[in-house]
């Protein structure tokens, strides 16, 4: 049980500097993280709409960044900070933007739709945005947001789906926000293509090829007509020594 206990324990960890992350560059942008070992170390990139925030001037909170992310026991973690280059294809900044406006008085409904379409115009597949919480009232309903195509069971939607989650902090209580995207470079099990068969031009090398053929079948009648033509001499010859004889 060691080996899966040790597994565990990573995922554990890598969960909650991803939540830690969450919290600490939410004004850039979040729009994920990946934790990967090398032989010299801990390589965490953000993926941020805004790296500049991230950065800070002359570098300062990216190292503070840095001296943090030893506090999760990550051994030598080296900080990097990409830029995203289509956030609108991004399921989890998509997410915390969509959270951020929340938190910011828009109405459900108005930032649900404003983010839909803008998803959408931006050509992906398929979006749909799920808010939940305590929308209007006491009691807490969730309300969806669907445009597009949208897979939801088996294969498809665990590798083809993009998926973003984050919270927005309201008088009323917390209000989940969960958004997932098909991007448009996703190939659905549903699609095909109709492939247009086109005949074969003839070219002069082939029409070549056939007249060759052509003249063989025109020699063969020939000679066909050949052998009828002195099978006919030879009888109208044998008439004619019987007729002689008689």
């Amino acid at each position: 049980m060691a080996v899966e206990r040790k597994f565990v324990e990573d995922r554990i960890k890598k969960l909650k500097v991803k939540e830690w992350m969450i919290q600490e560059v939410r004004n850039a942008g979040f729009g994920g993280v990946d934790i990967t070992r090398t032989p010299l170390g801990t390589q965490v990139t953000l993926f941020v709409e805004r790296p500049g925030l991230v950065i800070g001037k002359g570098g300062r909170r990216i190292r503070a960044l840095t001296e943090r992310l030893k506090e999760f026991g990550i051994e030598n973690p080296q900080v990097s900070v990409d830029e995203i280059e289509k956030p609108e294809f991004n399921a989890q900044l998509m997410a915390s933007l969509l959270a951020r406006a929340l938190e910011r008085g828009w109405y459900f409904r108005k930032a649900g739709y404003r983010f839909l379409y803008r998803i959408m115009e931006a050509g992906a597949k398929g979006c749909e945005i799920e808010i939940s919480g305590k929308l209007t009232s006491e009691r807490a309903r969730t309300e969806k947001f669907l445009a597009g195509t949208m897979v939801h069971t088996g294969e498809p939607a665990s590798s083809m789906v993009r998926k973003g989650f984050d919270i927005a902090i309201k008088k009323l209580g917390v209000l989940g926000v969960t958004v997932r995207i098909i991007p448009p470079d996703v190939e659905l099990p549903d699609e095909f293509r109709v492939k247009e068969i086109t005949a074969p031009d003839v070219t002069e090398a082939q029409a070549q090829e056939v007249k060759p053929a052509e003249s063989v079948e025109g020699g063969e009648e020939a000679k066909e007509g050949m052998k009828n033509e002195n099978a006919g001499d030879q009888g109208n010859e044998q008439r004619g020594e019987a007729e002689k004889a008689e």
